[in-house]
Parts: structure tokens; sequence; C-alpha cells
């Protein structure tokens, strides 16, 4: 699947302002479909996300969140119809009650965290369907009171490399339990997926489980536990929109999301 770079879609801060300043509901009901990301630019990666997206429904407006400040970006929110948090930067420890250690973290966005985990805690109470990718499914567990690993090889081991180093992805193979919301998503219970991350989930969440799992028995992606009352949430430690968007393990995942997302617009 090619998406021409024309149809790459961000709206900038003044474009966005005045969009949410003069919007009402009934406008926003009549627009398009509008996706919050965390942060999509202006690194090239973050575009992908998007491009992502598009695959599926190219008439989408994504909005980038990182640069209009917490407040601004809440507000933004209210006019969204979904919420899609992007991978990144090493959550701060201090986040799930640990030191920061310079010799398994990474200089920490404190910035970032402060504003994914507003935002989570806003698209929860609206009822917005969330998708957490890589990063963006560890302040998930840290939101609902769980913790991560700092530092993958020097808390749990190498038998699963999750990243080559400097920075380079690998790939590895996932084992997803069955009855799961994320098996119903991809119709597998195995499959290999990228990876090029150092931190994991630890200590899971009250109210969440984890439904994919590395060999070496690392979490590879969460969900409710009970879904009653609640919006689509969905994180996953891989990249699916790195991928090769043919596998059931990307784009599957970009439809549902994007399916979750039109419901709730409804």
């Amino acid at each position: 699947m090619k998406i021409k770079s024309q149809s790459l879609l961000i709206i900038t801060l003044g474009i966005l302002l005045a969009f949410s300043s003069c919007s009402t509901p009934e406008h926003h009901q009549a627009g398009p479909v509008r996706i919050a990301i965390s942060k999509a630019v202006p690194e090239k990666s973050y575009k992908n996300y998007i491009k992502w997206l598009h695959a599926v429904d190219s008439t989408i407006v994504c909005i980038d969140m990182y640069h209009l400040g917490v407040d601004s970006a809440l507000k933004v929110l209210e006019t969204c119809d979904g919420l899609l948090l992007t991978g990144g930067e090493d959550v701060n420890p201090d986040r799930y009650g640990e030191k920061f250690d310079s010799t398994k973290c990474d200089l920490p966005n404190n910035y970032r965290d402060t504003l994914e985990i507003a935002l989570i805690g806003k698209a929860l109470k609206i009822k917005l369907p969330i998708q957490g990718i890589c990063r963006g499914h560890q302040p998930l567990n840290v939101y609902f009171g769980g913790t991560l690993y700092q530092d993958i090889p020097t808390d749990v081991g190498t038998t699963v490399k999750h990243r080559h180093p400097p920075y380079k992805p690998s790939n590895h193979k996932i084992t997803i339990s069955e009855n799961s919301l994320l098996n119903d998503i991809v119709g597998e219970n195995t499959g290999t997926v990228n990876s090029n991350h150092h931190q994991a989930v630890n200590q899971l969440a009250p109210g969440l489980k984890a439904v994919a799992h590395s060999d070496e028995g690392l979490t590879e992606s969460i969900e409710f536990i009970d879904t009653n009352g609640r919006a689509y949430l969905l994180g996953v430690q891989w990249h699916p929109e790195a991928m090769n968007w043919d596998d059931p393990l990307s784009t599957n995942i970009a439809k549902r999301f994007i399916l979750e997302v039109k419901k709730h617009r409804k």
C-alpha cells in the first residue's frame, strides 16, 4: 500500500486553535473524523503513524497534540473522536514510584509524560477510543498504577532481543491470548513483530490484563479486563505502523481502532 505524501494531513497549531475555538458539537459531527496523536512531528518516523491510519481511511484528520500545551490539547481533545499514543522517549520512573537511574533509563521528556497522562485521563472521561503503540502503551499501564522495567537487558535479560544497540530494531515472536480483544482483532495466536524498545511493562496495573507475551514472558499488549461501560483501549509494544501493512498485526489494528473511533463518533 502506498499513500501519496499530499494525503498526509497534520493540522498546525494556528489552524487547531482556530478550529477548536469556533467549533460546536454540531460542526464537529458534520466534519471529518478527527484522531488526536500525542506526538506526530517533526521526526520523519512519526509520519508513519498518519500514513498507517490513512491507508485505512484517507479522510481522517490527524491532529498533533504535542505542540499545543497541555491545557489547549485537552480542549482540542474534546473535539476529537479517538486518541493515538505514539512511540518515543522513556517514561520518567518518578511516574511509577521509582528513582531515575541514568545507567538504565534515557533522559525522560517530562512534558510529554505530563501531556500523555493528562490526555489519557481526559480520553477515559469522555470515553474516547485509545490506541497505544510502543512507548504509547507504557503510560497506559502507568496511568492505572502499574510499573515499567527501566531497562530490559539489565532487569530481565537478553533471551529475546527487543532492539539491537544502538537503537536498532529487531524482530521476535509473540504469543497472543485466546478470548482477548487482540486475538479477535488479528485472528492469530502467534506472530512475529518488530521491536525497538528497552523498557516494558513490569507490574501490570489493576484493571488491565496482558494479552500478548514474548518468549521470555514480557508483556507485549494490554487491554481492559472489564470493558463494560468503557471505550476501546488497546496497547501494543511493537510498531504496527512500521510493519508490512498486509500483516494482521499491523493493518487489522488500524482498522479496528478506526472502526471504534467511528462508532464513538455516531
